[in-house]
């Protein structure tokens, strides 16, 4: 665990996906932290519900999400992103993800808005 930030009641959006992916830049993640463990509800765009579960090390994240798209499917998946702090204090994470339930692989980059 990092004491340089906490993503407890950041807000982020995608600014990029490229890949078989449903998140987009009207997709929002509310985080919540706990120590090293990372929770996140999100929704938007072509996501009706999904959550998010894993964990930080300071530098990069683990995490396992679920969701439920606007066509009434339910998919699963695992990525891992490197972490970044932006000049103005905001987080950054570029992420590569990969469906666990369909075929399907990508990178995203999230930032944190205010």
């Amino acid at each position: 665990m990092t004491d340089d930030f906490s993503f407890d009641g950041r807000t982020l959006t995608a600014v990029s996906n490229e890949g078989d992916g449903e998140v987009g830049a009207e997709t929002v993640f509310h985080f919540e932290q706990d120590g090293d463990r990372i929770y996140a509800s999100y929704s938007g765009g072509d996501v009706v519900d999904g959550h998010l579960v894993g964990t930080v090390d300071g530098t990069q994240w683990d995490i396992r999400y679920v969701q439920l798209n606007t066509a009434g499917e339910t998919a699963t998946g695992h990525s891992i992103g490197d972490i970044e702090v932006l000049e103005d204090g905001r987080l950054s994470v570029e992420d590569e993800w990969e469906w666990e339930s369909k075929p399907g692989s990508g990178t995203s980059v999230h930032e944190e808005i205010r």
